[in-house]
Order: C-alpha cells, then sequence, then structure tokens
C-alpha cells in the first residue's frame, strides 16, 4: 500500500531505514558536529556554577521548541516566571516553562534508567501539564497550516504504535555501530512519524533529542540551543520531514539535524563565552566600585539567571534577608543591576545578562 495522507500510515517502516544513512556527506557531517559538541561540552565543564548553564540555555531552548508550536512567548517572560512563579503569568509562558521542567527531569531520570517510552510519555506530561500516554483512539491527522489540507496521518492503535516504540528503543540502543548522531536524526523522525500522543509529539521529540545526546555521553547537560537552528531553517524542517514519508529521503533530513547540532553547538560555545566573559567584566567592577560586599558567591548568584531576588542571596548562603536587600540596592546605584516593583517584592534584574542572552 502506497503512502496516502488521508490514512492512516499503518506500514510504517521499521527501523533501521532500508537506505543507505552513511553515506560520505552524513559521515562527514558527523565529524564536524562531533567536534563542535566536544568544544561545547569542554567549555561547559569549565563553569564552576552549573546553575548559570541548567537554567539559562534550556530556557532559550524551551522558548523556541514551544514556538515552533505556535506557543508564543518571550525569553524574558520565561527568565520572570522561573524567578517569581508569578499564578498570573500569561498561559503560553507556562506551557513553555514546563518544556524547561522536562528537560531538567528528563536529565535526572537518565541517571537511573535509560530512554523509552515511559520516559517519553513523562516528558509529554511534563510538557503538556496533564497525563499524555501513547493514543489509544483514532482521528489524529495533521494539517497544513496553510491550506488546512490533511498532509499526514499517523498510525494507529495502541497496540501498533507500541510495537512501533519497542522497535525505536532498540534501534537507538542497540545500532551502536551507526553514528550517534545520524541515529538522533532517524530516531526524530521515526518518533514524528509514529506521533504517538494526542498533543506535544514535536516538543516531546525535541526534549528526547537533547536527551539523547547526553544518554550517550556527547553533551553533559541539555545546553544546546538545538530548536534555534529549527526556527531559523523551519519550512525545511517540515519539508525534510515529509520527503522521508512520501520519497524515503533520508540523506537531507540526517544531513539537516547533523547541520542543526553543529551550529547551534558552536553558536551555544560562543554564547557561554560571553557570559563568562560578562561575569568576569562584572566581578571586576564590584570589586573596584563595592569591594566591600564582593565575594565569588555573590557574582555566581548574579549569573545564575537574569532575575535575583532578596531570597536567592539568603538561599545561596552569602548574607541575611535586611544585608541582602542593602546588596542588591548596592549593585543597582552602581548600574549592575536594575531594580524593579514585583507585587510587595523587590526584583533586580541583571539587564546586561538578560540582553546577551535574547539578542541574535
Amino acid at each position: 500500500m502506497s503512502f496516502d495522507p488521508d490514512r492512516p500510515y499503518t506500514n510504517l517502516p521499521d527501523l533501521p531505514p532500508k537506505t543507505d544513512i552513511e553515506s560520505k556527506a552524513i559521515l562527514k557531517a558527523c565529524v564536524e558536529a562531533r567536534t563542535a559538541l566536544a568544544a561545547l561540552k569542554v567549555r561547559g565543564s569549565l563553569i564552576p556554577n552549573q546553575k548559570m548553564l541548567i537554567n539559562n540555555i534550556p530556557t532559550l531552548e524551551a522558548q523556541a521548541s514551544s514556538e515552533i508550536e505556535n506557543i508564543h512567548t518571550t525569553a524574558d517572560r520565561m527568565f520572570r516566571f522561573a524567578s517569581e512563579g508569578d499564578p498570573g503569568t500569561d498561559p503560553a509562558t507556562k506551557e513553555a516553562h514546563r518544556y524547561r521542567v522536562a528537560l531538567e527531569e528528563g536529565t535526572a531520570t537518565l541517571k537511573q534508567k535509560p530512554l523509552a517510552t515511559n520516559l517519553a510519555e513523562r516528558v509529554c506530561t511534563l510538557i503538556k501539564g496533564a497525563e499524555m500516554t501513547v493514543r489509544k483512539v483514532p482521528g489524529t491527522a495533521l494539517k497544513s497550516e496553510r491550506t488546512g489540507k490533511i498532509i499526514y496521518t499517523p498510525p494507529e492503535g495502541e497496540h501498533l504504535l507500541r510495537d512501533k516504540l519497542a522497535n525505536w528503543e532498540r534501534f537507538i540502543h542497540n545500532a551502536t555501530e551507526i553514528d550517534p548522531l545520524i541515529r538522533m536524526a532517524v530516531m526524530h523522525y521515526q518518533f514524528e512519524a509514529i506521533h504517538p500522543f494526542t498533543d506535544g509529539n514535536g516538543r516531546t521529540c525535541r526534549v528526547l533529542n537533547l536527551l539523547y545526546l547526553v544518554e550517550q555521553g556527547l553533551l553533559d547537560l541539555p545546553t544546546l540551543y538545538l530548536s534555534r537552528f529549527i526556527i531559523q531553517n523551519r519550512a525545511a524542517y517540515y519539508q525534510l520531514l515529509l520527503e522521508v514519508t512520501t520519497q524515503g529521503n533520508w540523506e537531507p533530513w540526517i544531513l539537516y539535524m547533523i547541520r542543526a547540532v553543529q551550529e547551534t553547538a558552536t553558536w551555544t560555545t560562543g554564547k557561554i563565552n560571553a557570559i563568562k566573559k560578562l561575569q568576569d567584566d562584572t566581578a571586576e567592577k564590584i570589586k573596584a566600585e563595592a569591594p566591600k560586599i564582593y565575594t565569588h558567591e555573590l557574582v555566581q548568584t548574579l549569573f545564575a539567571q537574569p532575575y535575583c531576588r532578596i531570597a536567592d542571596l539568603v538561599e545561596a548562603g552569602i548574607v541575611q534577608r535586611q544585608q541582602a536587600s542593602v546588596y542588591l540596592k548596592l549593585l543597582s546605584d552602581i548600574g549592575i543591576l536594575e531594580e524593579q516593583k514585583s507585587g510587595r517584592d523587590k526584583l533586580f534584574i541583571n539587564a546586561a545578562l538578560l540582553g546577551l542572552l535574547t539578542e541574535g
């Protein structure tokens, strides 16, 4: 039976693909991407305060991945929500923030168990804020945003979906003769094609990409801003996915994903370098203009995320609450922070860090 977008794709081929997925072009791209990932991994390991990485880069990834699914917020709103937890925050920001939570919990889970269907279900549940399991009922179809026409109908039936997911698991863990970056690209397509959930499949799949790179030892933390590339090349993302289904055209899709890894690894390394330089410059400014309050721990706390509260200094064990207020006010006076009212509390913004994170 040939592919028909209006009918469930029950004959979705099992993995591995029945074509060459290790062409010269693909293997060459793997070498370049691995080099970029290695540089990112080394740079990240040299950052003393890993919170700077865990809080900041995954927030950018969460915002961009959500935007791919037309869930629109800004990194600024997300950083503010992460600091304040304001229940009045708009739903899009809350949903995008749940992506970051899913990344964090997923990474922690990998220490006890491998990436598998049950972890995918948990990731999707966290993203959606509701219990998500493999689809049991028919009716899921993907439509063109431009025309409204059905372009793909995924397989149906829980038993079939779980069989396809079991094959997906075996491929990503057992096909060790294939480079992990190639397996990541293949697993991404296959998960999207299986489309196991009623909603949240794309974001779940992009979380799984990062978790897989961590599991395979190519990253220590999920600090690759991969969705940045997809946002910038969004039309190609969907077109190349569809061409695998309709034409069995694997090489362009795999090259797209490997290039995404390579370019975003290079970009992320540059961003981390810029943050570290800003942090060092900030430390020197505090030493020069407010030497009595300078500590290494204070500077680390100011760069854990762009928004800082009195409670953050207290929780870091730097000073007690009253003295923390004095510290933050002084940092505001010398131009390192900007003070804002936030209900009954005060919020202090590291505007230079926020600008650095949200530019470009």
